[in-house]
This record gives structure tokens, sequence and C-alpha cells, in this order.
């Protein structure tokens, strides 16, 4: 059990992550998703924050890579302006489809080319499967608008998440993840601040707005993100972002589930291939690059 510990400690942080769209769908709804993704940012490094502490951690260490953390919380803080842009100019289906498609691929190239990661033929495999599985998820009811800039944004996510995942992962080499992941989303809450000043907050005054912002807050982001730097320091940058693809199916599962959406054949070839990636990816080879 011991060597699947890093591959399940992400899949439990995406399947956190993949609760994020029910709880906005319980928000009021004069909430907007930048000013969601804002107050999410800030409630969830404020928990890491008092998590690390409490855990005993120091933030006075001197010995911290500046430029891998500027990277990290810089790239979280531009993954959620991008991906919002992105959604708002060419529809969410395009969007999201262009960022969970684009991210592992990134992440991948940027982890061979920085961190010399060897991510092979399995990987290659497992996320051309998930990746499918996931664009099927996303498509049905959905109405297709295919704006330039649009896409641009969404890749520029993708390109801002498999970012952070190499500089975090280079912090995570010498420092605890929870450390790791406080400073790096309270940087990224700081550098999006500001956007609070130009944004409606009054959903923040309802009962269910506070609920939302406190479960997507502590939950998808605060544990999420604990769970996903957990695992990051032992799996490699392409096999983690892959892996957060079970992230899709956590949000479709519970679609269906909890909101009331309509099962269909290709909701299920979707899950069902987006499993079948997340296997393949997790099967044992002789020779694993760590």
């Amino acid at each position: 059990m011991k060597k699947y510990s890093g591959e399940i400690w992400i899949i439990l942080g995406a399947i956190l992550w993949g609760t994020t769209g029910t709880s906005q769908a319980f928000a009021p709804r004069n909430a907007s998703s930048l000013s969601i993704g804002a107050v999410r940012l800030a409630l969830g490094g404020i928990a890491l924050f008092i998590f690390s502490r409490w855990r005993g951690h120091s933030f006075n260490d001197n010995s911290w890579p500046r430029a891998a953390t500027v990277f990290s919380g810089l790239s979280v803080a531009v993954y959620n302006l991008f991906f919002f842009a992105g959604v708002a100019k060419t529809g969410v289906a395009v969007g999201t489809i262009v960022t969970i498609g684009s991210s592992p691929i990134l992440a991948g190239f940027l982890g061979w080319l920085i961190r010399k990661e060897q991510p092979g033929w399995k990987w290659g495999l497992a996320t051309v499967v998930a990746v499918i599985g996931g664009t099927i998820l996303v498509l049905p009811g959905e109405q297709l608008s295919i704006d330039i800039a649009g896409i641009v944004f969404a890749l520029l996510a993708g390109l801002a998440y498999a970012t952070f995942a190499v500089a975090s992962k280079n912090l995570l080499e010498d420092i605890q993840p929870e450390v790791v992941m406080a400073v790096v989303f309270c940087l990224g809450a700081l550098l999006l601040s500001p956007l609070l000043f130009f944004q409606d907050l009054s959903w923040l005054i309802e009962i269910n707005g506070w609920l939302s912002a406190l479960h997507l807050g502590l939950f998808a982001t605060a544990a999420a993100y604990l769970f996903y730097g957990h695992g990051l320091k032992f799996v490699p940058v392409a096999k983690a972002t892959t892996l957060t693809l079970a992230e899709p199916l956590t949000a479709s599962l519970l679609g269906i589930l909890v909101l009331g959406e309509r099962f269909s054949t290709s909701a299920g070839l979707g899950i069902g291939l987006i499993l079948i990636g997340l296997t393949i990816l997790t099967l044992r080879t002789r020779k694993n690059v760590s």
C-alpha cells in the first residue's frame, strides 16, 4: 500500500476539487466565478497557514527557493484569471476542455525540460485516454462557441497550472507540503486580493454563500492542495497532473447523484475512459520515474 500512497493522495485531492462545481451550484446567484475564486484562495491560504503553525512549522527560514516560490504563487493567481477569462470568452465546455487537455501535456513537457523527468509511453497512453474521457464528460448539453482569444486564455491557464506543479515539486523536495501550500496560496491570494474591490461580495452575507465559501476554501482548496502536495512530493509532475483528471470524474458523478443531472451514454463512456486512464497510470512497471 505504501508504494501507492503518492497516487492516492493526489486522487483524494482531485476528488475534493471535483466538489467545486456542486458547491458553486448552491451559492447565491449573484456570486461571480471570479469573486468565488478570489475568496476561495484567501480562505484556503489562511487555513493552510493556521494548520502549518498548529503543526509547529516556521516561516522564517531564509533558505526558501525564492524563484520557485514566486513562480508557484504567481501561477496559482494567473491560473484563476486565465481560466475564468477563457470560460467567459469561449464558453464552459471549450474553456474546460482546452485547460484540462493541455495541462497534463504541458506538465509533461516542463517536467522533462526542467526536471529531466521521463514520463514514458504509459503516461502518454493514460493521458490520451483520460483526456478523451474528460472531453466527453464536458461536451454533452453544452453549446460550443469557438473564440480564439478564449482558447488562448484557456491554454495559458493550462500552462499556469503546469508551471505551478513543476515549481511546487521543486519546493517540496526540501520543505513540508503544508508549509509549501500555505506560502504558495497566501501569495496567490495576496496577488488576487485587489480584484475583491471590484467584485460584488454581497453573496457572502447569505448563509448559503458563507457555507459555499467555507467548503470551497477549507475542503476544495486547503485540504485538496494539502493532499495534492503530499502526493506530488513522491510522484513525477506529468503523472501527478494526469491523475488530477479524477476531478471531472468526481464533478460528473456529483452532478448526477446530487444535482439530479441526467446520466447519459456519453457520461458513462467518459467516466469509463477516465477510470481506464487512471488505472493504466497507477499500474506498476519495473522502472518508475521519481
